[in-house]
């Protein structure tokens, strides 16, 4: 197999992968606070030899996530919250402490603060943010602080990742951040509101109409370059 054969079989491998991209992001344009994936392209050049010429291959990987803030969108839930700006909020799983845009909390029965998936909310400090049942009309400030009746109760932590490139999707609304993060200076909450999905239905499914046919493109190349090699082997062998 030759060079433009590689080259055109990695692209196809590279568009199948932005096609999933662009699956998903359209699967979650309505899922609270989803950030589009993004796929990057890059070129790997190897040398084959002193005398042979170099061999390149087309590689793409989800390896962004697009930072556009979305919509906010009213609700009027006490507990739910959007970011406007910077900042995500800190959560804990089992798998350890992460990241997340989505705001749709609600209180457990122990009053712990908890996202749709049951995890724990927390505060700057690493740790559950408690809501105490009957404690009176909730108030969260911008900056986080959580008032019942008029008292602050407790805080809600915003940090930002270290190195936002770093960041690992675990899941539509959840990253890790290996890099580490860090307290937000101003953190800016608006309570009673919730952030749409980032996602543009109308560029996404264009893209997807530009990566079919794109993916048709090379197809027909693979094709008509097996059968080239196929036409050669059979002129040969007679």
């Amino acid at each position: 197999m030759d060079n433009a054969t590689y080259a055109a079989l990695t692209r196809q491998s590279g568009l199948l992968s932005e096609m999933r991209a662009i699956a998903n992001n359209i699967a979650n344009a309505n899922t609270t606070g989803y950030r589009a994936e993004e796929v990057g392209f890059a070129e790997y050049i190897a040398a084959t030899g002193p005398v042979s010429d170099s061999l390149s291959m087309a590689s793409a990987e989800i390896n962004g996530t697009l930072g556009l803030q979305g919509a906010l969108g009213g609700t009027g839930g006490p507990f739910d919250l959007a970011i406007e700006g910077e900042g995500y909020f800190l959560i804990q799983t089992p798998a350890g402490e992460r990241l997340t845009r989505a705001g749709n909390f609600t209180p457990n029965d122990t009053g712990d603060l908890v996202t749709m998936d049951g995890y724990p909310v927390l505060d700057p400090g690493g740790s559950p943010v408690f809501v105490p049942t009957g404690a009176g009309p909730i108030g969260i400030a911008p900056d986080g602080t959580i008032s019942a009746n008029g008292a602050p109760i407790g805080q809600i932590g915003i940090v930002r990742p270290l190195d936002p490139v770093g960041m690992r999707r675990e899941d539509g609304v959840r990253f890790a951040a290996p890099g580490g993060y860090e307290p937000v200076d101003t953190p800016q909450l608006a309570q009673g509101f919730l952030e749409e999905s980032n996602v543009d239905p109308i560029l996404q499914i264009s893209r997807m109409i530009e990566v079919q046919r794109a993916y048709e493109l090379g197809q027909s190349f693979v094709d008509k370059e097996d059968e080239r090699i196929r036409n050669v082997i059979r002129t040969l062998g007679r």
